[in-house]
């Protein structure tokens, strides 16, 4: 076990001491609030940006509504500029997060990557439970290429990139163009992703209680959006489980130390490896799940989103 971070150690005394019901405690509405709040308290002041537009992605067919993104476009750049483009989809469990919470986040990573960023409001469990995240992951990706002309953007030079629940739909939308045979990403950004839900690595019960994401979330998690057992050992929903990892992407994955998620993150980077697709996982000693947003509490959180900065925009170059 690695020893925790003195500013990791304090959020967490902060959390207990007051209270703060866990997820698993809580119904899923005041679960999306908890989890807001959080995001709001913590992250850092909110950069300006050149320009910021919601964009409706319709689904396959209008009966199913849309899928409403968010386009970030970074200070330096130019109207006219077609701008290699980041997809973001955010983190939560496939349960809770939204665009608002992201939304430094965003603005960050567009300014520092020089890319313009597409924060993906993917549709939400136990409403929608698997594979209705992946398909929108999916379908956001397609449908933002083929207009890249409308939203400004060059459609050859593109990355997936997302945190926790958002990192695996990101893993999966790459192997699904890969299968697909469909363009390709020039970089996958996987923070600390799940990359297999029946894991039993020693991360799981070492860091199952008292590290922010305990074993009872983690469960409340995948419960509402796996209702269906048997779809655990789907890769859609356990991309460590794909039949092939081979011709992907380069991937870097951003791993916290004291995460219970941190040995699943190591194993697919060096299954990525194993499989010839190129892979680089950072560990950050002492972190907790949950720290890459949290840029006003954390400031190996700042680190993180610039180390992702300059690996997109050297992607892009």
């Amino acid at each position: 076990m690695t020893t925790l971070d003195p500013q990791a150690k304090a959020l967490i005394d902060m959390v207990y001491r007051v209270g703060a019901p866990r997820f698993h405690d809580l119904d899923v509405a005041k679960a999306r609030h908890s989890f807001q709040k959080l995001q709001f308290a913590l992250r850092p002041e909110a950069p300006a940006v050149a320009s910021v537009a919601d964009v409706p992605i319709p689904r396959a067919h209008a009966r199913e509504g849309v899928i409403m993104g968010r386009l970030y476009r970074p200070l330096n750049s130019a109207a006219g500029d077609a701008l290699p483009l980041v997809f973001y989809f955010h983190g939560g469990g496939w349960c809770v997060g939204d665009l608002a919470s992201y939304d430094v986040l965003c603005r960050e990573l567009a300014n520092q990557s020089g890319a313009a960023v597409l924060s993906v409001d993917y549709a939400l469990a136990p409403e929608h439970p698997f594979p209705a995240a992946v398909n929108d992951a999916l379908r956001a990706v397609e449908w933002s290429l083929e207009n890249a002309a409308l939203l400004g953007v060059d459609p050859a030079r593109f990355a997936l990139m997302g945190d926790s629940a958002g990192g695996t739909l990101s893993a999966v939308t790459a192997l699904q163009l890969r299968d697909l045979q469909g363009p390709r990403p020039a970089l996958q950004v996987l923070v600390y992703p799940c990359t297999d839900i029946r894991s039993t690595r020693p991360s799981r019960s070492a860091y199952a209680d008292g590290y922010m994401l305990d074993e009872g979330s983690l469960v409340w998690f995948f419960e509402k959006y796996l209702p269906n057992a048997a779809d655990h050992a789907d890769w859609r929903a356990s991309p460590l489980l794909a039949p092939d990892l081979g011709d992907l992407p380069p991937a870097l994955l951003i791993l916290a130390g004291c995460d219970p998620l941190v040995d699943d993150g190591l194993a697919y980077a060096e299954a990525l490896r194993t499989a010839a697709s190129p892979a680089e996982a950072v560990v950050y000693p002492g972190l907790v799940h949950g720290f890459f947003t949290l840029g006003k509490f954390f400031p190996q959180a700042g680190e993180a989103v610039q180390r992702c900065a300059q690996a997109l925009a050297q992607a892009f170059a």
